[in-house]
């Protein structure tokens, strides 16, 4: 073989070799992939976990959580100042506005203390309210957080609004990976 082909095989060895480890930390589940970073305010976010919300036989959605920096403690998930990011992608035509406004506020609530539900009951029934179109089989659903900023819902492409709170943004984050979170989702979002 002469040099020049030589040097064309080792370069495309490389390139698919690089190929491949970029997308080594990509996840698929139920068929969906999520990319292993993302890049949010010119910070690198890395794919924390994915999970599948399933109903009655039904995948609702699949959905990806990233962090900053990636950790399997709930807590610190929940706690920490760092850039935050739910995406959730719909695999059914089932998912009504008013199941989801209404699923959402039942799991909020369940998932925290009463006292702070009671306090937030505002921020709980602004939140659902951006709920307010039935999701169709592709269509996503992302929350980032910011620190300093705050909780941003980006709702079949439209950006809904922002709640600062930073009480509020904690339990939004206890309703996805707390104790009484949905543990399917809690675990998978943690990668466990």
């Amino acid at each position: 073989m002469n040099r020049k082909a030589t040097v064309m095989m080792l370069v495309a060895g490389s390139l698919l070799f690089g190929a491949a480890l970029s997308s080594a930390a990509d996840k698929q589940i139920a068929g969906v992939t999520f990319p292993g970073e993302i890049t949010v305010e010119g910070q690198t976010l890395k794919l924390n976990g994915v999970a599948v919300r399933t109903k009655f036989f039904i995948k609702v959605f699949a959905g990806g959580f990233y962090l900053q920096h990636p950790t399997q403690n709930a807590q610190e998930a929940i706690a920490s100042e760092q850039i935050k990011r739910f995406e959730l992608r719909y695999m059914t035509n089932m998912a009504t506005a008013k199941k989801l406004q209404e699923g959402f506020i039942e799991a909020i609530e369940e998932a925290n203390p009463k006292e702070l539900v009671e306090k937030h009951k505002a921020e709980i029934e602004r939140y659902a309210s951006w709920l307010d179109q039935d999701m169709k089989e592709g269509q996503t659903s992302v929350a980032t957080y910011i620190p300093g900023k705050g909780l941003t819902l980006v709702y079949m492409g439209v950006e809904k609004g922002t709640i600062a709170d930073p009480e509020f943004v904690q339990m939004y984050f206890r309703y996805n990976l707390g104790e009484k979170a949905d543990e399917d989702l809690r675990e998978g979002y943690l990668g466990k």
